[in-house]
């Protein structure tokens, strides 16, 4: 019989699995950034810099205040992770590179058509790699554009035609990314002077390779729909079936049900709920435990859309939503933006959801606030006074919240059919009754 599973259930073994089941280490080092990769299966990239480059933030969620190089140092200098397209183009473990060996080989160019542009002028396509080869680790600026094509785009995210030559054989494996400049410029090396020879060398049929990208979702995830598995290494459906499939039989998955679910689920062997979660992160619009959105709106019941690139006159929510996850809910949102010249952390509006106790989680939202801006450098938040959250958040931050929590639930109230007994940590005085919840000030 398929066992099956409560929504809270499942949600508590989510969080855990993508590491927000421990408390955040003292002094994070370089153990604790590689543990979180690892666990993770990937970080994906972005530089989007309206807060700060979105794969700092993931590790910042987990760890807290760290030293941004140690990620620096673990990717370019010790070279125990590297970059290639995954979830998108993405940090992962150097071990991970024989099992996109297979989808190196039918990468296509981007923008989308300039394979054409390569054939056509194959000549000088073959002297960017010559160049290379004889001069060692070279960015984008370095390489002369003949004047075969146009020199750039108008609309593709790295402009040049240089540049795009040089992520076209990124993305085929023959090259790979030595290190970055401080103004995060890439550097293309061969792939076999960045990626050691024992990975380089490794042969995985894709059938193999497949499953084993399914096998380290399924992990990161906890629990998953298939859509949700696929989704992870950028799979079609169609192609995770079989490898879901195989772990199934070799007991690696088992199936599920999950309350509210209409579709089946797959739970990796071990994963289980956090016996309890003290989780209190700003999560980044690119951490995989929300970056898919049929899988949030299942688990938490939030609805998350990233609107950076959505005109201004239709945003709902904001330019860069950071979600803020407390215990096993997403309570809160904020739209962040960091004004360096001015060193301050800008909570440009902030949103937070139904039925939540409004004064801790301003404390604890607060709290993460001046967490991330003594982090960044930034000297104070500010709050403008946009969103449904900004008179409670304002006065939290001014340090006028009533209620300090003492890592108390964030409900007022529990949803349908899950238990409303706060656990005895939490200060009576920090609980709403139902009716309480029902005032304006929700």
């Amino acid at each position: 019989m398929t066992e099956r599973l409560s929504l809270a259930e499942a949600r508590s073994i989510a969080i855990a699995a993508a590491g927000f089941d421990r408390p955040r280490p003292a002094k994070p080092g370089l153990s604790h950034a590689r543990a979180v990769i690892h666990r993770l299966g990937l970080i994906q990239l972005d530089f989007v810099n309206v807060l700060l480059p979105a794969h700092y933030q993931v590790l910042f969620s987990r760890l807290g205040p760290y030293h941004r190089r140690l990620l620096d140092h673990l990717v370019y200098r010790r070279r125990e992770f590297t970059e290639q397209w995954a979830h998108e183009a993405s940090i992962i473990p150097v071990s991970m590179w024989p099992l996109l060996r297979h989808r190196m080989a039918e990468h296509r160019a981007r923008p989308w058509g300039f394979d054409r542009v390569m054939e056509e002028h194959a000549d000088w396509v073959a002297t960017v790699l010559d160049e290379v080869r004889a001069r060692g680790p070279l960015e984008a600026a370095s390489i002369e554009h003949p004047g075969v094509t146009a020199s750039c785009f108008d609309h593709a995210w790295f402009r040049s035609v240089p540049r795009a030559v040089l992520e076209a054989y990124f993305g085929r494996g023959l090259l790979a990314i030595a290190h970055r400049h401080e103004n995060m410029a890439r550097f293309y090396d061969l792939a076999e002077r960045v990626i050691p020879a024992e990975h380089l060398a490794r042969q995985v049929d894709p059938a193999g390779a497949r499953r084993e990208l399914i096998r380290i979702a399924a992990r990161a995830l906890g629990i998953a729909t298939i859509a949700d598995l696929a989704d992870y290494f950028r799979m079609f459906v169609r192609d995770a079936r079989r490898p879901v499939a195989e772990l199934a039989a070799a007991g690696e998955i088992i199936p599920v049900r999950v309350e509210g679910w209409r579709e089946p689920a797959w739970l990796a062997a071990g994963a289980k709920p956090a016996k309890r979660l003290t989780a209190a992160a700003l999560l980044s619009p690119f951490d995989p435990l929300i970056w898919f959105r049929p899988r949030i709106e299942r688990l938490f019941g939030f609805e998350h859309r990233f609107e950076i690139f959505t005109p201004a006159e239709k945003r709902r929510w904001g330019v860069y939503v950071l979600p803020f996850l407390m215990g096993d809910r997403l309570v809160a949102r904020v739209d962040l933006k960091s004004d360096r010249t001015a060193r301050r952390l800008c909570v440009l509006a902030s949103w937070k959801e139904d039925g939540i106790h409004v004064p801790v989680v301003a404390e604890a939202l607060a709290a993460e606030l001046r967490t991330l801006a003594a982090w960044l450098d930034l000297e104070k938040v500010t709050v403008a006074r946009k969103g449904d959250f900004a008179r409670q958040l304002a006065a939290a931050v001014r340090g006028a919240a009533p209620c300090a929590p003492n890592h108390p639930t964030a409900l007022a109230r529990a949803p349908e059919n899950e238990s409303s007994t706060p656990p005895p940590s939490v200060p009576p005085s920090c609980i709403r009754s139902p009716s309480a919840s029902r005032r304006k000030d929700r």
